[in-house]
């Protein structure tokens, strides 16, 4: 069985998770809850380190978080992505929409 861990940290502007493991077809719903759920309050930064796979489902998350939280004024970072993540966003051609972070200090 493949398992998704979803931790929430709330900042000063900004909400972090920090994901670890599966994100796919059965796991993304939890994933897609959180993120849609949060980036249409605040600056969400995803911690993607951990993550060990990222599908098409899983990167549908992540580009309709990106327009959700721009119609809010809202920013979506993506912090030290694992070498998976980094791969799956760089195959879809929009790498260069999403902000790229290693650190929470980077959070404007």
């Amino acid at each position: 069985m493949e398992n998704i861990s979803i931790v929430e940290k709330t900042g000063s502007n900004y909400v972090l998770l920090e994901v670890a493991g599966t994100i796919n077809s059965y796991t993304y719903t939890e994933f897609q809850n959180k993120v849609y759920g949060l980036i249409q309050q605040t600056n969400l930064v995803l911690d993607l380190s951990r993550v060990t796979n990222l599908s098409s489902s899983g990167l549908g998350v992540l580009m309709a978080a990106l327009d959700d939280g721009e119609e809010k004024g809202n920013k979506l970072y993506v912090m030290k992505p694992s070498e998976v993540v980094r791969l799956a966003i760089e195959s879809t051609g929009f790498s260069e929409m999403f902000t790229v972070i290693y650190s929470l200090t980077e959070v404007v």
